[in-house]
């Protein structure tokens, strides 16, 4: 495999649901990412919320005409590789915000996706957009979808309404660009932006791997004979190091044995999938599917999502309960403007650190400041950066960020 095949970028799909972002992923990648059983047929690929799309040019064109996704220019000839990104098609249901804000902890860039043809913002794409503030994400570009709905004074008043509410944003100088995903409008627009807007963040590929587990799963078929038992699979991206077959690995936290200890597991690396392909060795970037040796049983369900893989002894620590310094958003995001009251001692919150996602009980609570008491582990550095969401009626509603201590 041509290693600028390996997907080398994460690249978030955010926005509201039903705002086009699925379509919009099809469009680029010729993949439909919301696939349940489809995972099983596809060994250990990771296709469920991702998929990988290679950006092309033909030099002879004019921009932004040259960029493509097609392998062939409009005179026959072969299209030039850019480089393969992955993208990570986010939920946008708003009780999925914790798993939208485990995947940006994948994130190096994002695509907010807003409808043309809706009043904006809508509560999704707010939230998302503060997710994204939260956990450090800056390289932005904003896909204004489905102009196909709407006429040019509609278009043009909708563009202003999504610079007014980017305005004072992470996202207040994002380009907008105009597409329609079904109509595969604007889309070499679209691609040349997020080439100038979402580079390739520079990475330690001499550091110890880090690979943060998003998905877990078990890939055999039910009625599967034990010699013909495939071992558990790990879905996520790494961020530093390079992973290789045949490598031992660690995560943690692990696994809880009894009830009161988590032990970190051990496995050997058996097969690794980038870009719909299976390789020898892994870089940081894109998204990844890795065969290992442990026990499916172990892996079913996800089980192992937000645990963080490396060679034995070089992870960082698993904290089963941390302090960490506070900072509270003016209203709780999705709601009419309620004000967001102070930490009390007792309350439950849910957390997300990295791609983990676990309920916190505050033991102490003070101004800034805050102890928690987690009901299941993270491995984390740190420094890290945490997303706080609190119960308000039937729902977690982000209510602000705090970082590690």
């Amino acid at each position: 495999m041509t290693a600028h095949n390996q997907p080398e970028v994460n690249i978030g799909l955010v926005g509201h649901v039903d705002h086009g972002k699925t379509t919009l992923v099809q469009a680029l990648s010729g993949e439909w990412t919301d696939q349940h059983s489809e995972e099983l047929k596809r060994g250990i690929s990771i296709r469920l919320g991702y998929a990988d799309a290679t950006f092309r040019q033909c030099p002879d064109e004019p921009e932004p005409e040259r960029y493509t996704v097609s392998e062939e220019c409009a005179d026959g000839s072969e299209s030039e590789v850019l480089r393969t990104v992955s993208f990570v098609d986010a939920p946008g249901h708003e009780t999925l915000m914790a798993t939208m804000l485990s995947g940006a902890a994948l994130m190096d860039g994002a695509v907010l996706v807003v409808s043309a043809s809706e009043p904006v913002p809508q509560a999704q794409t707010e939230e998302h957009l503060m997710a994204l503030d939260i956990v450090g994400i800056e390289n932005i570009v904003i896909a204004q979808n489905k102009i196909d709905l709407v006429d040019a004074e509609q278009a043009r008043e909708n563009y202003e309404q999504i610079e007014d509410f980017v305005a004072g944003t992470v996202a207040e100088d994002a380009p907008v660009v105009p597409v329609s995903a079904q109509q595969e409008v604007n889309l070499d627009l679209l691609v040349q932006t997020i080439e100038e807007e979402i580079p390739t963040p520079e990475r330690d590929s001499d550091a110890d791997a880090r690979m943060q587990v998003a998905r877990s799963f078990d890939i055999n078929r039910p009625g599967t004979t034990w010699e013909s038992l495939k071992g558990g699979v790990l879905g996520g991206s790494l961020t530093a190091g390079e992973l290789t077959v045949g490598q031992e690995i660690e995560l943690r936290p692990g696994r809880d044995v009894d009830g009161t200890e988590w032990q970190p597991l051990r496995t050997e690396v058996r097969s690794i999938q980038a870009g719909g392909q299976d390789i020898d060795v892994a870089t940081p970037g894109g998204l990844l599917g890795v065969g290992t040796g442990l026990d499916p049983a172990v892996t079913k369900g996800d089980a192992l999502a937000g645990q963080v893989a490396g060679p034995p002894e070089t992870l960082p620590p698993v904290h089963e309960s941390f302090t960490m310094t506070v900072e509270l958003l003016d209203r709780v995001v999705g709601t009419d403007g309620q004000g967001v009251e102070e930490i009390s001692t007792g309350e439950p919150l849910m957390l997300t650190v990295g791609t983990a996602t676990t309920v916190g009980s505050v033991t102490s609570a003070r101004d800034g400041e805050c102890e928690v008491t987690l009901k299941r582990p993270v491995c984390a550095e740190p420094g890290v950066q945490i997303a706080i969401n609190r119960r308000v009626g039937a729902r977690w509603r982000l209510i602000g960020y705090g970082t590690l201590q």
